[in-house]
């Protein structure tokens, strides 16, 4: 009952041999439109093609994909060549693409433009990084093909402009599939080598597909990254490539670069010949202003007189070291008077001087202070006296002694009026030698 039933792998393989037989299913030709595009870190580009009611998932490996001249994206009209296949551990099938390029426009143009735009916003063709050419070149390396036209009319012109600059032929592929790494690895080498001064890199007219080799990415890595200056030769006049763009000039022709690449050497003589007659005027000129100054001087006082000129200078000599020997008198009387203004304000400061003075005054000060305290002491003393004086006076004890008493109540206070006491009080008689207790019997008051 079981041998009936098939297992889901067995299936799978089963439909995948089936595809794979089919010969209609081999050589699929295809187009559509790519969405979902996703190019894998490996190298594998995955993919959807898909028209106006269906869709099928696509993958084209790395060995296939890098033979494309430019990058798919989502949106994009194909043309494609494959085959059908399915995938076993999802049970999918795929079309497994072979070949590829762009419906309706053609991959060598996308391609160009797709370069172009990037190397742009990498600012490979900014102003900014242009070297400037020599103005006279000493050695000259050219990278091209050893037997093309181009290569004859560089030496030529070049030969017959300014033979002598030295050249170097770098014969490199101009086309086909090595033609890219043989341009770059001579750029770099006549980069690297350091003894050239200027790179003509080119080849003749042809096809968009003959010149593609100078639109590669990894030429115009190679112009850009050089040390020494670039100028492009590549194609005819309409023929313009990515290596124009990012080489330091661009020549229109093979021709042209020679013409820009060095100076006419009839030219150079002429402007020689020009300035070599410019500057025998010029000299002449200057002769002729020289020779009119040296006739004015000829005919000065000086050279009329010298003998008596000599003497005026002597005498004017003689006025210039007397005034010089005044000034110096003058000022050294004065460096003199400073000099001892110094010594005596130096000998004024010096410490012993100073702690003289300093001890004399401070002897000064005590004869002030003592004299100053014993004038405070008398007028002090005196002032004590006088007080004293005026205590005596005013001691009660000094006025018992002349026949008076002070009477004091029970509570100790002096007596001054009769209202303070009543009959029968004891009064307290105080007397210069002692006391008197006494008893009121009568009290008189007198009448006002």
């Amino acid at each position: 009952m079981n041998e009936k039933y098939l297992t889901v792998t067995a299936l799978t393989k089963y439909l995948k041999r089936k595809i794979e037989l089919d010969p209609h299913l081999q050589e699929v030709w295809l187009k559509g439109e790519i969405s979902n595009f996703n190019h894998h870190s490996r190298g594998h580009m995955y993919m959807t093609i898909k028209d106006n009611h269906s869709r099928i998932q696509a993958v084209m490996f790395a060995g296939d994909n890098r033979r494309l001249k430019f990058i798919p994206e989502n949106g994009m009209n194909v043309l494609i060549k494959g085959h059908i296949s399915v995938f076993e551990p999802y049970g999918n099938y795929q079309l497994y693409i072979k070949q590829m390029q762009p419906d309706g426009i053609g991959a060598l143009y996308l391609a160009y433009e797709q370069l172009k735009e990037k190397l742009r916003k990498k600012g490979y063709f900014e102003a900014h990084h242009k070297r400037k050419l020599p103005k006279y070149p000493k050695h000259i390396a050219i990278i091209t093909s050893p037997t093309g036209a181009a290569i004859r009319d560089i030496i030529t012109t070049i030969k017959r402009r300014y033979p002598i600059v030295q050249l170097t032929v770098i014969p490199v592929l101009v086309q086909g599939e090595k033609a890219p790494s043989s341009i770059k690895e001579a750029i770099e080498y006549a980069s690297l080598a350091g003894e050239f001064d200027l790179l003509i890199v080119g080849r003749g007219g042809g096809s968009i597909e003959d010149l593609w080799s100078f639109n590669e990415e990894i030429v115009a890595e190679a112009i850009f990254h050089s040390t020494v200056p670039v100028i492009s030769a590549i194609g005819h006049e309409t023929d313009v490539t990515i290596s124009d763009f990012v080489s330091d000039l661009r020549a229109a022709t093979p021709t042209g670069a020679a013409e820009l690449a060095v100076p006419s050497l009839m030219e150079l003589k002429d402007t020689v010949h020009h300035l070599r007659e410019r500057l025998s005027k010029l000299a002449q000129l200057s002769f002729m202003k020289k020779m009119e100054a040296l006739q004015t001087l000829s005919k000065s006082y000086a050279f009329h007189l010298p003998k008596q000129l000599l003497n005026e200078k002597e005498q004017h000599i003689d006025r210039l070291t007397d005034k010089l020997d005044n000034s110096f008198q003058s000022l050294y009387r004065n460096k003199e008077v400073r000099f001892e203004q110094a010594t005596t304000r130096f000998a004024s400061n010096h410490p012993q001087q100073r702690l003289k003075d300093a001890t004399e005054h401070i002897v000064r000060l005590k004869e002030k202070a003592n004299k100053q305290a014993i004038a405070i002491w008398k007028q002090n003393y005196q002032d004590w006296a006088n007080q004293v004086d005026k205590l005596t006076l005013l001691n009660p004890l000094n006025i018992m002694k002349r026949g008076f008493a002070l009477p004091y109540d029970a509570e100790g206070k002096i007596v001054k009026t009769t209202e303070q006491v009543a009959l029968g009080d004891e009064v307290k008689v105080k007397v210069a030698d002692g006391s008197i207790f006494c008893k009121v019997q009568d009290i008189r008051r007198d009448v006002r």
